[in-house]
C-alpha cells in the first residue's frame, strides 16, 4: 500500500477511537450535569435558556382606543393604519373624539 493510503487508514482508525472516547465521556458529563441540576433545583432560566420562545408571528397587541369618530355613522378610527374613506383627505380635527 502507498504511504497516503496507510495514513488515510490510520486517520479512519483514530477518528473511530476519538468518536468512541467522546461518546463515553459525554455520557458521564450528562450524568454529572443531571445530578447537579437535581441537587441544586436549577431551572432552565437559571442556566440561561429562554423558555417560551416561539416561532412565527408575535402575538397581537391590544387594539388602540379610537381617536376619531364619524358623526354620521358613529364609525371610529384609532389614527393608525390606512385612514377610512369618511376621514381620508379631510381635516381630522373635526372628527377628534373629545376626552372628558
Amino acid at each position: 500500500m502507498s504511504q497516503y493510503a496507510d495514513l488515510k487508514a490510520q486517520i479512519a482508525r483514530l477518528q473511530a477511537q476519538a468518536d468512541e472516547a467522546r461518546r463515553t465521556e459525554v455520557e458521564g458529563v450528562i450524568a454529572e450535569i443531571r445530578q447537579k441540576i437535581a441537587e441544586y433545583g436549577l431551572t432552565p432560566q437559571d442556566l440561561g435558556f429562554v423558555v417560551g420562545a416561539k416561532r412565527g408571528r408575535p402575538p397581537k397587541k391590544a387594539p388602540l382606543p379610537p381617536r376619531y369618530q364619524d358623526p354620521k355613522t358613529g364609525s371610529t378610527w384609532s389614527g393608525r393604519g390606512k385612514p377610512p374613506k369618511w376621514i381620508a383627505g379631510k381635516n381630522r380635527e373635526r372628527f377628534l373624539i373629545v376626552q372628558g
